[in-house]
């Protein structure tokens, strides 16, 4: 008992909700996680292939079966016309505006360039610099199902 009076002792409650701007933050960074590890991995000339669990009804016994199966990662940068890679940033399947003035690419040099870019965008997206990005392609998403 004397141990847990050295302890400071509170009343407190645990959310049960997140703020869905902290949803759509860690979304955005396991996203570009990916397309970081994407990027270390072929520039060290390896394959990269997460792996998630697939559940599926097996046909002749009927049961429910779980499979390990590969992921398949898109790549958010490609090599322009002038050899410079681009860097367009997706949330969902909608590329993000990157500035007002309607550019939706980071123009880079060479793959480490591209590393440390991925990197900053997401310490970016972990300090909410562009949340109102992910709210407006996440509005116009909605109100396309609404349509």
């Amino acid at each position: 008992m004397s141990t847990l009076s050295t302890l400071k002792l509170v009343i407190s409650k645990k959310h049960q909700t997140v703020a869905p701007i902290v949803i759509r933050r860690n979304k955005l960074c396991s996203k570009l996680d990916e397309q970081l590890n994407l990027c270390l991995a072929q520039k060290e000339g390896k394959t990269y292939a997460p792996t998630r669990l697939k559940t599926y009804v097996n046909k002749q016994t009927g049961e429910r079966m779980t499979a390990e199966v590969v992921k398949r990662v898109k790549e958010w940068f490609w090599v322009s016309d002038s050899g410079k890679i681009n860097l367009a940033v997706k949330y969902g399947a909608k590329t993000l505006p990157l500035n007002r003035k309607g550019a939706n690419a980071i123009e880079l040099s060479n793959g480490d360039e591209l590393i440390s870019t991925l990197k900053s965008l997401k310490v970016m997206v972990a300090n909410g610099e562009l949340d109102d990005a992910m709210n407006e392609v996440s509005t116009a998403t909605r109100e396309a199902f609404n349509k």
